[in-house]
């Protein structure tokens, strides 16, 4: 069986510290904390530099794709997951780009705003970085079956990279609450999918409780190998800005994986001298999908769930797994949690769109917040942030086309379609009233 490098990376719990080694398959630990993958980062520091990472960026590919240098997740691997090419389950991911665009910064009252586009991923969300690693470290243990409960982009993820491995993929939904081109993705990559009566956090009690009982292994985001994959992305930012980091990085908060892992990455670049400063994490939830905003309102004296509710389907979810871990990032990054609602989202999403970018409507939440948090004074017009969309505009078709054919009753930007006869002076008449 291929192995990992054991002398870099164990196991740890983020409550009282125990470790384990990675060989283990566990979730949790002991005591019920949440579990980190802990890199040795004495060790590490002197392998590690901006030049390694640097230099990887410009190496030209050879005959062959290789994801150590393709892959803008493996091009980190040493801070991620440590393992030999032959070990790696790649499409490849990552390397997605940064847009600016004068209307978005505009909407959003900057100066500049930039969008690091998730949504440009192989399966079109950041889950396929998380995957890459999971299903990378299932196949180093030997893994019969994967498992996830998802609301979509997860499944499809998934579904792919376990095809990609050739290991069985079991995918739990919440029946009627995930949107047709996520579903689509999970079936034709061949997913055993399971359509549950109940919403996300039912699937995922469920998932939980058929992998500890079947032994198949579980990639939803409480495995902490799925949430070093996403750190990449805040590498790629930091890289992109020549390790100089932006003021703020924006990005919509559900299950709460990447809030963990982006405060993770950058206590990690500050640890091991790729940073200087930690820029500034603002978490942005649906209103109707709040559970972490309405903690963080309470100065988290308890932990709040609700029963989600949102047209963002990414992040309709009521009880986040990964809740201690997103906390920790708050500490780690001067973080702060904000909700907006779906009418925010949805126009939000119309003036990325109309951009030429387009994005699903959970993306959209983190424009909605930083507009939202620019309006507030908090984050000032003159600071340099980036907003991370999740996911492809092409994920939700459904909701795009609701908003712009009035079947979203308070849309600002609609761009309805006209109905003309079939001849010239119909549609010249239909021009002139538009242009």
């Amino acid at each position: 069986m291929p192995t990992n490098a054991p002398d870099t990376i164990s196991l740890q719990c983020i409550q009282c510290h125990r470790s384990y080694p990675t060989t283990e398959v566990r979730y949790v630990c002991d005591c019920g904390g949440l579990l980190d993958v802990w890199h040795d980062l004495e060790a590490l520091r002197p392998r590690i530099n901006r030049g390694l990472f640097d230099g990887r960026l410009s190496g030209a590919p050879g005959p062959k794709v290789v994801p150590t240098t393709n892959s803008g997740v493996w091009r980190y691997r040493e801070i991620i997951l440590p393992t030999t090419v032959d070990n790696i389950v790649s499409r490849p991911e990552g390397n997605t780009p940064l847009y600016e665009h004068p209307r978005v910064s505009q909407y959003a009252g900057l100066s500049d705003l930039y969008l690091k586009h998730e949504g440009e991923n192989p399966t079109g969300s950041f889950k396929d970085r998380g995957m890459t690693v999971g299903v990378t470290q299932a196949k180093i243990m030997g893994a019969t079956a994967v498992a996830c409960a998802s609301t979509g982009n997860t499944s499809a993820s998934l579904a792919a990279y376990a095809a990609r491995a050739g290991i069985p993929a079991l995918i739990f939904i919440p029946a009627g609450k995930i949107a047709a081109g996520k579903l689509a993705q999970a079936l034709a990559y061949g997913a055993h999918t399971l359509q549950i009566q109940g919403d996300f956090d039912d699937a995922m009690n469920l998932v939980q409780e058929v992998c500890n009982k079947l032994g198949v292994y579980l990639l939803n985001s409480l495995n902490p190998f799925r949430l070093e994959g996403q750190k990449s992305i805040v590498f790629e930012i930091l890289q992109g800005f020549q390790w100089q980091p932006p003021d703020w990085i924006v990005l919509p908060a559900g299950n709460l994986g990447n809030t963990a892992a982006f405060g993770k990455a950058l206590f990690e670049a500050q640890q091991l001298g790729l940073v200087d400063r930690i820029p500034r994490i603002a978490a942005v939830q649906a209103a109707g999908a709040s559970p972490f905003y309405q903690s963080y309102q309470r100065s988290f004296a308890e932990r709040v769930t609700v029963k989600a509710n949102t047209v963002a389907t990414a992040i309709n979810i009521g009880n986040p797994v990964s809740y201690p871990r997103a906390i920790r990032t708050l500490e780690w990054a001067n973080g702060v949690v904000t909700a907006v609602s779906d009418d925010e989202i949805m126009d939000a999403k119309a003036v990325v769109d109309s951009a030429g970018i387009g994005c699903e409507p959970a993306s959209a939440a983190s424009v909605a917040g930083v507009r939202q948090l620019v309006s507030a004074g908090v984050i000032k017009p003159d600071e340099t942030v980036v907003s991370i969309l999740t996911g492809h505009v092409l994920k939700d078709p459904t909701a795009t086309v609701d908003y712009h054919t009035g079947q979203w009753p308070n849309a600002q930007f609609a761009n309805a379609p006209v109905k003309v006869e079939a001849n010239l002076a119909a549609v010249q008449q239909a021009l002139e009233a538009r242009l």
